[in-house]
C-alpha cells in the first residue's frame, strides 16, 4: 500500500511541479524527499534553468539525480567552462546556454566532443577570443554535432568581429533546418546562401548516385552589418523553402545606393511560396540611419508577393504611411502578429478597416510611432482575438482607449509605457475581467499612488492574474503604491520600480514580508532608487525574499557597499544574482557587459 501510495504522489502531484517547488517539497519529510530524488528527478527528460543563475556547486547538487535529461536550459551567468562541461554529455539531444557571460569559444570545442547527438543548441556568449580561435572551435563543434537541425549563436559585445563565422558555410550538417549567427558580414551571407544553392544543386542532379540530402533549411535568422538586395535576392534563390526570414542589421554608416534594399529586393521574397514570417529590422543606435529607398509602393509589392504571411515584423522603414502598411493589413488574411517599430508616417487611418482584413490577430505592436492614438486602439479593439498590445512609445495614447483594451478577454499582455494616460483611466483596467499578466506603465508620469490603487483594489481580477509589472520611471510612485502592490497582487513575481525617486525603505520592507501571496517575487529592480538607504540591505538576508533570483541595485547607495553587500548576500543565497550595471529584469540584455566581481 505504502508504494502504491509513492507511486501516486510521484506520478499525480510531484511530477507537475517546477524544479523549485520539488526542492521546497524534499525539504518536507523523509518520505517526500525519497519520492522526489529516486522517482521525480531520474524521470525528467527536460529541465529549464534559465529563470535563475546558478553557481557550480548548485548547479551539480540539482542535476546529480537527473539521470534521465535529453533537453536542458541554463543561464550561465556565473557558470565556468569546467563547470558546463560536467555537466553535458552525449545524452543531451537538445542544450541551450544563455547568457554566457564567462565562457569563451573553448565550449563549443567542448561540445562538439562530448555531444555527439545533440539536435538543437543554442549559445549566447560574449566576444572574447580572437575570429581565428573561434572559428577553430566552432569548426570542430560543427564536426562533432552532425545531426544538428537547429543552430541559434550569438556574439555579443561592443566590438564583435563580425567574420567570427567566415568558415561556418563549409562545416553546417545538411540535417540543418533552423539557423540564427549573430553577427554576420553581408558579403559573408552570400556565399553562405551560394553553398545552399551549390549544394542543393549538385545533389538535386545526383540523387540517384548518393544518398545525402541536400540543405532544408527552412527557418533562417541573421543579424548583419548590411541588408541589400543582393543578400534578399541570394537566400530567395537558394532556399525557396523557407518558413521564416528574420534579417536584421545594424549599418555604421548610410548605405550607398546601389549597395541597400530597395523595391527589387522585397519582390523577390514572392520566391519563398511557403514563407508564414518575415522580419526586417534596421536598429541604428543614436544614428538617423533607415530604409530610406522603401515606401508605400515597396510595400505594396511585398504584399501582394506574400500573402501567406502570418507573423510581420517591420522596423526602420520611416517613409512608408498608412497606405503601405493597410496593404499588409489587408493581403494577409491569416495574419496573427504584426509588430512596427519606429514608423513615423503611421497613423490611425492604416487601421480604419482592420474588421475587414485580419479579424485573426494575435499580437501587435506598434513601438514609438507617434501618430498612433487611441482611435487607433479602438478599432483594434474589434479584434477579440488579441493576446499582447504593446504601444510602447505611443504618447498620444490617452484613458480614451482604456474602456476598450478592459473589453479584450483575452488579453495577458499590455504596454503603456510613456502614454498619456492617467490615474482616472486606471479605473476602467481595474474593474475590468481582462486577465493581463504582464503590464507596464514605465514613463507614464501622470500615473501615480493613486492610480495603483484604482488599477488593483477594484472589483475586477487584475490583481489575481497580473505576474510582471513595470513601474520605472514614474514620479507619482512612492511607497503608498507599494504597499497596494503588496496587499493585492498575490501572484506577482516580476516587480520594476528603477527611479522611482520617491521610494524608500519602508518599500523593501514590504516586499520583504509580503503574505500571503500565491508566488514568490523572483526578480526585483530598483536601479536608481535614490531614497533608498543602507539601512534596507538588512531586508535581503534570510529569511526574507525568500525566492528572489534577481536583484538590480545600481545607482544606489547599495552600490557603495557592492563588495560587502555582494559577499553578505550571496553567501546566503546562492541563486540570487545582484546586479550593479543598471540592466533591466533579469538581464536580458547587458549581460556581455559584467565581469565576474559584480555577480
Amino acid at each position: 500500500m505504502e508504494e502504491v501510495t509513492k507511486s501516486v504522489l510521484a506520478e499525480e502531484i510531484l511530477k507537475r511541479l517546477d524544479l523549485e517547488n520539488l526542492c521546497s517539497v524534499a525539504c518536507v519529510s523523509t518520505t517526500l524527499h525519497s519520492a522526489v530524488v529516486s522517482d521525480v528527478l531520474p524521470s525528467l527528460t527536460a529541465l529549464d534553468l534559465s529563470g535563475f543563475s546558478p553557481e557550480e556547486e548548485t548547479l551539480n547538487h540539482v542535476l546529480r539525480g537527473c539521470i534521465g535529461l535529453r533537453s536542458l536550459t541554463l543561464n550561465c551567468l556565473r557558470l565556468s567552462l569546467a563547470a558546463v562541461r560536467g555537466v553535458i554529455g552525449s545524452h543531451l539531444h537538445e542544450l541551450h546556454l544563455l547568457r554566457c557571460s564567462l565562457l569563451n569559444s573553448a565550449v563549443l570545442s567542448s561540445i562538439g566532443t562530448l555531444c555527439p547527438n545533440l539536435r538543437v543548441l543554442t549559445l549566447e556568449m560574449a566576444d572574447l577570443d580572437s575570429p581565428v580561435v573561434f572559428q577553430a572551435n566552432l569548426t570542430q563543434m560543427l564536426n562533432g554535432c552532425p545531426y544538428l537541425e537547429s543552430l541559434q549563436l550569438n556574439i555579443r559585445g561592443i566590438l564583435v568581429d563580425a567574420t567570427a563565422f567566415h568558415s561556418v558555410r563549409f562545416s553546417l550538417p545538411e540535417t540543418l533546418k533552423s539557423l540564427r549567427l549573430q553577427p554576420l558580414l553581408e558579403s559573408e551571407a552570400i556565399l553562405l546562401m551560394n553553398r545552399f544553392k551549390v549544394t542543393g544543386s549538385c545533389l538535386s542532379k545526383a540523387t540517384l548516385l548518393s544518398p545525402s540530402p541536400s540543405f532544408t533549411l527552412q527557418s533562417l535568422s541573421l543579424v548583419l552589418d548590411l541588408i541589400s538586395d543582393r543578400l534578399v535576392i541570394a537566400i530567395t534563390g537558394s532556399l525557396p523553402q523557407l518558413v521564416k526570414l528574420d534579417l536584421e542589421d545594424r549599418p555604421e554608416k548610410e548605405p550607398f545606393p546601389d549597395n541597400d534594399l530597395t523595391y527589387t529586393g522585397l519582390q523577390s521574397l514572392g520566391y519563398c511560396q511557403q514563407l508564414t514570417s518575415l522580419s526586417l529590422v534596421r536598429t541604428c543606435y543614436n544614428r538617423k540611419i533607415s530604409f530610406k529607398r522603401i515606401n508605400d509602393m515597396g510595400i505594396f509589392l511585398l504584399s501582394e508577393a506574400c500573402k501567406g504571411l502570418e507573423s510581420v515584423r517591420l522596423g526602420g522603414f520611416p517613409r512608408v504611411s498608412d497606405a503601405g502598411f493597410a496593404s499588409l493589413l489587408h493581403s494577409c488574411r491569416n495574419l496573427k502578429r504584426f509588430e512596427v517599430r519606429g514608423a513615423f508616417l503611421l497613423s490611425d487611418l492604416a487601421f480604419h478597416d482592420v474588421t475587414g482584413s485580419s479579424c485573426s490577430l494575435q499580437e501587435v505592436r506598434l513601438s514609438t510611432c507617434p501618430l498612433i492614438t487611441s482611435e487607433a486602439v479602438k478599432k483594434l479593439g474589434l479584434c477579440t482575438n488579441l493576446e499582447l498590445l504593446d504601444l510602447g512609445s505611443c504618447r498620444s495614447i490617452s484613458d480614451s482607449c482604456l474602456n476598450t483594451v478592459s473589453a479584450l478577454r483575452r488579453l495577458t499582455s499590455l504596454n503603456l509605457a510613456g502614454a498619456d494616460v492617467t490615474d482616472s483611466g486606471m479605473v476602467a483596467l481595474g474593474k475590468s475581467d481582462v486577465p493581463i499578466m504582464q503590464l507596464s506603465f514605465r514613463g507614464c508620469k501622470r500615473v501615480g499612488d493613486r492610480g495603483i490603487s484604482h488599477l488593483l483594489s477594484n472589483e475586477g481580477i487584475i490583481s489575481r492574474t497580473l505576474s510582471t509589472l513595470d513601474l520605472g520611471h514614474m514620479p507619482g510612485i512612492s511607497d503608498r503604491a507599494i504597499h497596494t502592490i503588496t496587499r493585492y497582487c498575490k501572484a506577482l513575481t516580476e516587480l520594476s520600480i528603477r527611479s522611482c525617486f520617491h521610494v524608500t525603505d519602508s518599500s523593501i520592507e514590504l516586499l520583504a514580508t509580503r503574505e500571503g501571496g500565491s508566488k514568490q517575487l523572483r526578480k526585483l529592480n530598483v536601479h536608481n532608487c535614490v531614497s533608498l538607504t543602507t539601512g534596507a540591505l538588512r531586508w535581503l538576508s534570510k529569511p526574507s525574499f525568500a525566492g528572489l533570483h534577481w536583484l538590480g541595485l545600481g545607482q544606489t547607495r547599495f552600490a557603495g557597499r557592492r563588495e560587502t553587500a555582494t559577499a553578505t548576500i550571496c553567501e546566503q543565497r546562492p541563486w540570487l544574482t545582484l546586479c550593479f550595471d543598471g540592466c533591466e529584469l533579469g538581464c536580458y540584455d547587458g549581460w556581455e557587459f559584467h565581469t565576474p566581481q559584480r555577480h
